[in-house]
């Protein structure tokens, strides 16, 4: 693709993105509209997705950096849930669907119905857990959305190559299948465990910000790289590898947690807002060389597969979620009975996305006799019908139904005194800290400056209280609001002195550029205590 076309998609992508946070549309959806709608204007690039950069160029960061979010301890808690969903959905979907679609297309081998089922196995749950954030789903089910994505990936493109060995005529067997699986699922594992503890230690050892974080930026991707060299899972070993170092993140600089959180930060949005706009503008791709199966015939077979789709994952969901409390009384004893309506939003969050897509434009074109590979072109637009209907169904009804079950969401009033008992333990030990440092006579402060860090633990430990507190009737603020709007207007009467200084000759540009990172760290303090 050439440098152009790129920085129009990128471009535009951000700012459709962009956009949508301004409207009550989640993002993937509105981009997903804005890629279909462009794909016919004339003039546009063809941006046909490639999957030899899909998957091993976007997909890493985007699995790193939503492992890294992720919680370890919570995912540790929810095994059970995540291991059946992005372990034995994926399995299940593929053979159910595959077995359906087979059924309803005439003509279409066995062998090539299970590669489509493989293909369109994985849910995408990026755009789902943009919606539970947004709506506010309970943290659990966020966990269960948030794990099932990070595996089932590595599941799916396991059990696409195994189906896709027995249609192009490599003779796999059912043995040699699962073989491959636990050798890919195994192997990933103990490539990121091999990986994590050495790479941790490089960046806790390193002293350059920069230089932590241009690792940073190189870590999924030798990870990745590493493990699909040896015939193991990248997607595994990403994940292990990500989990690990978001664990750990505490024992990292500040200075590069800082700079590493606005860096991923864009990363992720600049990469997910592309894969988005890229899924709708891959219609004129799909729809070129459908032959016997365009028309009313294509649809048909699109809407019967979207439906088997949706109803397979209800089909797991609840025997999953019902069936291990009803064998183990351990279970029972040790988690809450779930009600029917937890499951119904994981079952109905099941949307398809980029992977879905990027390994669907991977099938070769031909078997080894030479010939076409059977109903790839079908199996491209199923793939991609079923994307856009799962996002556009499911994406845009998902928010109105969370609404309409009432589904107890976060207590923000509990988080807050949970952060407030929190803050004010680690306040006293540092107090006492302080104490014990100040006794000794190489840190010897002048009282002024003792005060001030005294009053910066004061300050941090009544913060969150006074978010529980009344606001102010005049400007409707509560006083941690109007701390922060005063305190960035100060800073700011200081960035205006210390520009005029400046253009007045009194000091130079680098010594701006010093005064000016100092205010802006200040602020970023100031608005971190508040927030």
């Amino acid at each position: 693709m050439h440098v152009l076309p790129l920085l129009l998609l990128v471009a535009g992508s951000a700012a459709v993105a962009g956009a949508a946070r301004r409207t009550p549309v989640p993002a993937p959806l509105l981009l997903v509209a804005a890629g279909l709608i462009v794909s016919y204007i004339p003039g546009v690039p063809n941006y046909e997705l490639d999957p030899e950069i899909v998957l091993p160029l976007v997909l890493p960061p985007l699995l790193y950096t939503s492992a890294t979010d992720s919680s370890y301890l919570d995912l540790r808690a929810q095994l059970r849930p995540v291991a059946l969903l992005s372990v034995g959905y994926v399995l299940f979907a593929t053979f159910v669907v595959g077995w359906a679609a087979y059924l309803i297309v005439p003509d279409l081998p066995l062998p090539a119905a299970l590669v489509l089922g493989a293909v369109v196995a994985p849910p995408d749950a990026v755009a789902a857990t943009a919606v539970a954030r947004r709506v506010g789903l309970p943290s659990r089910i966020t966990t269960i959305l948030q794990g099932e994505s990070l595996v089932n990936d590595a599941t799916a493109i396991t059990a696409y190559k195994v189906a896709l060995a027995a249609a192009v005529g490599e003779g796999a067997t059912w043995a040699g299948g699962v073989g491959e699986f636990l050798i890919a699922a195994v192997g990933g594992v103990l490539v990121g465990l091999v990986l994590m503890i050495p790479i941790h230690w490089l960046r806790t050892h390193m002293k350059e910000a920069l230089l932590q974080n241009t690792l940073s930026l190189l870590i999924p991707f030798v990870a990745y790289g590493i493990a699909e060299q040896l015939n193991a899972s990248g997607v595994l070993a990403v994940v292990v590898v990500a989990l690990y170092l978001g664990h750990r993140a505490w024992e990292v600089d500040f200075a590069t947690r800082l700079q590493e959180e606005a860096v991923w930060k864009m990363v992720a949005f600049i990469l997910e807002s592309a894969v988005f706009a890229l899924i709708g503008l891959q219609l004129p791709v799909v729809l070129k060389g459908l032959g016997q199966y365009e028309g009313a015939t294509a649809a048909w077979y699109a809407v019967a597969l979207f439906l088997v789709v949706v109803a397979a994952r209800f089909v797991w969901v609840y025997p999953a979620t019902f069936l291990p409390r009803l064998l183990s009384a351990r279970i029972r004893e040790r988690e809450d009975n779930p009600s029917w309506k937890g499951p119904f939003i994981i079952g109905w969050a099941g949307m398809r996305g980029v992977v879905s897509l990027a390994i669907a434009f991977s099938i070769p074109l031909t078997v080894h006799g030479g010939e076409a590979f059977p109903g790839r072109n079908l199996i491209l637009f199923l793939t991609f019908t079923t994307v856009i209907g799962t996002l556009v169904v499911q994406g845009l009804t998902l928010p109105p139904l969370i609404r309409f079950l009432k589904l107890p969401g976060r207590d923000p009033q509990a988080e807050t005194l949970a952060e407030a008992n929190a803050q004010a333990q680690a306040s006293r030990v540092a107090e006492q800290r302080l104490d014990d440092l100040l006794t000794d006579e190489r840190n010897a402060l002048p009282p002024p400056l003792a005060d001030r860090l005294r009053s910066v633990l004061e300050r941090r430990r009544n913060a969150v209280w006074e978010r529980l507190g009344a606001v102010n009737p005049v400007t409707g603020e509560t006083a941690d609001d109007t701390y922060r709007r005063l305190s960035r207007e100060m800073i700011g009467a200081e960035r205006e002195v210390f520009v005029k200084l400046r253009d007045h000759r009194y000091i130079d540009d680098e010594m701006l550029r010093t005064l000016l990172r100092r205010l802006d760290l200040e602020e970023a303090a100031a608005y971190r205590e508040a927030a």
